[in-house]
């Protein structure tokens, strides 16, 4: 005797009820509930937020993704929950992401088309169900060829009907790893590629479509969920062909190996030419015999798992939407402040002018931070931009090299001093240091120097021509049709100030050269400490009683004095003297020339600061295309009028999809 009693499984149901003693069958067909009326709003804002394309502009929405090896049933469990054919047949059936809109309808006549975007064209195609298999397929060669290739472009099937639960879904293509005839060859790279993309976001429920004929362990896509979902807290599994391998399956589901935190459901597909109403009825007989009937009711059946499914997908929207309304705002209010910050299309000359002063302005105020002041809040992260303390690093290891760099021609002691004063000698007295022997030691010393300074001159002026460039390129990136011109004005600069610069030091250095002469009594100083040990030094050179000697007190440290032993104490004598002399002077000479260079460079970025630069780039403007260049500012770049365009547009999106968020939150903040 059958009977008809409503049931409750998250949703009303009808159920025919055997009520003999030995059978208790329920065939239950979901109707439209008070529970489903509250769902439909929530997966109509996030179908809308999704046809908007919201994801593009970053934010993720809460989605059911179904992934699973190919041949497992997937499709096959798509069909049982949507009451509909999808195709069958060899090798991969799904070749695109195809997202399911299911929607109970109270017509006795279901609604169902597909829509897919082609050739940067959305395409709306209406069938029936007797051909919605046809019209998957040729949607799916339209987007992704009609080879066995597969294509990340979407397409959505809408299906408005009775007895289907009220869900969206996305069906990824099913798991190869091996590519058969006509497939590409990397086809298992593309498939696992989609798959990730779609099931990383946190807001992904992960259907994981399970064989009971193999071992979960060795699902791939099961390897991939804990790829991106270790702990299982957002995977549901669904076991298919349960009626093929029912040993050992309760076992399966309770061990939980695999880590599925949503936990299994086993079903029954439909077979051969069932009704979907006879596939139900099987199912349950199944479930009735042992050994299946020791799993419980709570995880069996298509029913079950379309409640299953449609309490997480609302618990996971419910969940996320505050989550999207204020991501939603943040990203409005970015690309709001972002569009404010372009510059507005000018209509006149004068405009532009006034840009373009403003440009140079702004440029002339970073560089006197940056290069005077050191000021570098416009570059906080960016420490080549701190120039005066990248400035004052060189300098100091100009510095350091210049002293640290070899003085003599030999590397015997005081033998530089010997043959200069040989050469040098005249009839005269015997105990005068001829003025020419001085000049000629020191000519020798600043011409080992010579070419540092240049260096340091010309490597320090090609890191400020890098802090200007840096700094134009940014004053002026809202024009890249002037942009071009003011970094050539930029680099001219900078090579007339190289120039300049290199001759100024050649000068400095030849200087040096022409006199000797000072006013630093240090000289002095360091010439008397050092002259004190000049008769102890001749003594041990002529006593030859060792072959070194210690000068560290005179800043000589340890040298060898055997080779000066040939030479008489006269020659020796005025060799030291000459030797103090040079070594005392050079300390000045070394710093004067640093002195000199650093005072000189800081003349230099002063100038090109306050008034060569302005004075460089106005004429590179007047002189470039007959003084064009500011009527090129009226025409909009068209990187800057893409990116203007791309602003708005990603503002009308938002705003769209602001206001179909904001019903659905006010309406969902009591449930």
């Amino acid at each position: 005797m059958l009977e008809v009693c409503e049931t409750s499984v998250g949703m009303s149901s009808l159920a025919i009820v055997n009520t003999s003693p030995h059978h208790h069958v329920q065939i239950k067909a979901p109707i439209i509930s008070s529970y489903d009326d509250r769902i439909r709003p929530l997966l109509d804002t996030v179908d809308k937020l999704r046809n908007l394309n919201v994801m593009s502009e970053g934010i993720q929405l809460p989605t059911i993704v179904v992934v699973g090896d190919q041949s497992y049933g997937k499709s096959s469990v798509l069909e049982s929950l949507a009451r509909i054919s999808l195709p069958r047949g060899e090798g991969i059936c799904t070749r695109v992401p195809l997202v399911m809109r299911l929607q109970q309808s109270s017509s006795s006549e279901p609604e169902i088309w597909l829509d897919y975007e082609l050739y940067g064209k959305n395409k709306v195609d209406k069938t029936d169900e007797e051909h919605i298999a046809v019209a998957i397929r040729k949607a799916t060669d339209a987007i992704a060829g009609s080879g066995k290739g597969v294509s990340d472009t979407p397409l959505t099937l809408h299906v408005m009907k009775s007895g289907v639960p009220n869900l969206t879904m996305i069906d990824l293509p099913g798991i190869v790893r091996i590519a058969v005839d006509g497939q590409p060859e990397n086809i298992y790279e593309q498939i696992s590629a989609m798959i990730m993309k779609y099931i990383e976001p946190q807001e992904t429920i992960i259907l994981n479509v399970l064989s009971a004929q193999v071992d979960f362990t060795t699902c791939e896509s099961i390897r991939m969920s804990r790829q991106v979902d270790k702990t299982g807290e957002r995977t549901l599994a669904v076991v298919t062909k349960v009626d093929l391998a029912p040993e050992g399956l309760l076992q399966k589901v309770t061990a939980n190996d695999v880590s599925i935190g949503l936990g299994y459901v086993c079903v029954r597909n439909r077979i051969g030419n069932e009704t979907y109403e006879e596939a139900r009825l099987q199912e349950e007989l199944l479930f009735k015999k042992h050994p299946l009937s020791m799993i419980e009711d709570e995880i069996v059946g298509i029913p079950i798992l379309a409640q299953k499914l449609t309490q997480i997908q609302a618990t996971m929207i419910t969940r996320c939407l505050p989550d999207i309304v204020q991501r939603i705002n943040e990203k409005m209010d970015n690309s709001t402040a972002e569009l404010n910050k372009l510059p507005k299309v000018m209509t006149s000359t004068r405009e532009a002018l006034f840009t373009l002063l403003h440009i140079i302005g702004s440029t002339k105020e970073s560089l006197i931070k940056i290069l005077v002041q050191g000021d570098f809040s416009e570059f906080p992260d960016d420490q080549s931009m701190h120039s005066t303390a990248r400035l004052a690093d060189m300098l100091g290891q100009f510095s350091t090299n210049l002293q640290a760099h070899p003085q003599t021609v030999t590397d015997e002691f005081m033998m530089d001093e010997i043959k200069v004063l040989e050469e040098c000698k005249s009839i005269g007295l015997p105990n005068f240091i001829p003025r020419s022997a001085f000049l000629a030691i020191l000519s020798q010393r600043v011409d080992a120097i010579h070419t540092k300074p240049v260096q340091f001159i010309r490597e320090t002026l090609d890191y400020i021509e890098g802090v200007l460039l840096s700094v134009l390129t940014k004053n002026s990136e809202n024009f890249p049709q002037i942009q071009s011109s003011l970094k050539r004005a930029g680099r001219n600069l900078i090579t007339k100030i190289k120039e300049q610069s290199v001759n100024r030091v050649i000068e400095i250095i030849e200087m040096e050269k022409l006199t000797d002469y000072t006013c630093n009594p240090e000289y002095m100083t360091v010439y008397t400490q050092k002259i004190a040990a000049q008769g102890s030094f001749i003594t041990a050179v002529q006593s030859n009683n060792s072959n070194i000697y210690n000068l560290n007190a005179s800043g000589f440290e340890i040298v060898q004095i055997s080779h000066l032993r040939k030479y008489d104490a006269q020659l020796l004598r005025q060799a030291f003297d000459m030797k103090v002399r040079i070594t005392s002077y050079w300390i000045i000479v070394v710093r004067r020339i640093v002195d000199s260079i650093a005072l000189y460079l800081q003349f230099s970025v002063k100038n090109l600061v306050n008034s060569q630069l302005q004075k460089e780039i106005g004429e590179e403007l007047v002189n470039s295309s007959g003084g064009g260049e500011v009527e090129k500012m009226l025409e909009e770049s068209p990187s800057m009028a893409s990116k203007r365009e791309k602003l708005k547009n990603s503002i009308k999106l938002l705003k769209e999809s602001k206001d179909a968020v904001a019903a659905i939150v006010d309406q969902n903040s009591g449930y």
